[in-house]
């Protein structure tokens, strides 16, 4: 008996395919650059959550120590980090709902 061939098998043949083509010089494939700000405003992101500091740091596993100096300027997020808080900035109720399940 053959097999069936599933929607999910055959989009990855066909990433296969690509990423072939690709390796030989035959295709491009889109590249994507993110470019993170040095500087990212922990105040504004967290007060735009209506959160205090304590609520804040709880609900995206950060060190409330670390959240109150990153907000003082004594130390700065780093590029990890900060695009971490760009999520969280961009779509807060999806990393919830990320860290909850």
């Amino acid at each position: 008996m053959a097999a069936k061939r599933t929607s999910l098998g055959l989009t990855l043949e066909k990433g296969a395919r690509e990423i072939l083509a690709h390796l030989k010089g035959e295709a491009r494939l889109p590249v994507r650059r993110v470019v993170l700000p040095d500087e990212v405003d922990v105040r504004r992101i967290r007060t735009d959550a209506g959160m205090s500091q304590a609520e804040f740091a709880r609900a995206f596993c950060i060190n409330p120590r670390t959240l109150q100096e990153w907000e003082q300027g004594r130390r700065k997020p780093d590029a990890t980090t900060r695009a971490y808080l760009a999520v969280i900035a961009k779509n807060r109720k999806a990393v919830l709902e990320a860290l909850v399940s």
